[in-house]
């Protein structure tokens, strides 16, 4: 039995077996040649030339062999078309502020390095306060950043920045928001004791002393 795909041929056993790729035919296990073609789209075309009479459980063996080429040289599906760049969800019309537009980064930000993010409120004494500026462009891609305020903790530092750029390309800003075609903004991170962090854009308030 041989199959052909965009141009390529392979040949099959009635017993479902696939053995290696070749240009040839050959004679199944229920004595009979069979040819069937498939197209890019996965259309089956079967032209089947008996040998003898086919008994049932015989057929039901090459329907399955079939069945397993076909799925085989069937190509993959091309991925559904996404929103953004790399899929990231661009910011509802409605969010045409400067807060609310660091309120949906901080989200994103937060929800792509769940791991790293603590529930509840800070502590009152904080491991680490980390301040970052940053700049996106209209389409939401993060074009720098840097350590504006921090207590020098090398470790949380080395966090906030890779917690940022794990999480980029951001919701694309409003046009409202940008000044030669960019955005420039800060986000502060509040790290707790155990290098966990929260977002101060929709942090809870922080414990009393």
């Amino acid at each position: 039995m041989a199959a052909t795909w965009a141009g390529q041929s392979c040949c099959v056993k009635a017993d479902g077996g696939l053995p290696e790729p070749g240009p040839r035919k050959v004679r199944t296990s229920v004595r009979m040649h069979a040819v069937f073609f498939c197209n890019p789209h996965g259309t089956m075309a079967l032209i089947i030339f008996p040998g003898i009479p086919i008994m049932k459980k015989r057929f039901a063996m090459l329907l399955a062999t079939l069945s397993a080429v076909l799925a085989a040289c069937t190509p993959g599906r091309s991925p559904a078309p996404r929103s953004d760049t790399l899929g990231q969800p661009a910011v509802p019309v409605t969010v045409t502020t400067l807060e609310g537009y660091k309120e949906a980064l901080a989200q994103r930000i937060s929800n792509a390095n769940a791991s790293l993010v603590y529930g509840g409120q800070p502590q009152a004494h904080l491991r680490s306060v980390v301040v970052v500026k940053f700049s996106v462009d209209a389409g939401g891609k993060l074009l720098r950043s840097d350590i504006i305020r921090s207590n020098h903790d090398s470790t949380t530092e080395a966090t906030a920045l890779a917690s940022l750029r794990s999480s980029a390309p951001f919701p694309r800003p409003a046009g409202s928001l940008l000044k030669h075609g960019r955005l420039e903004l800060s986000e502060t991170w509040l790290f707790n004791t155990d290098g966990r962090f929260q977002l101060r854009s929709i942090a809870a308030p922080q414990m009393a002393e």
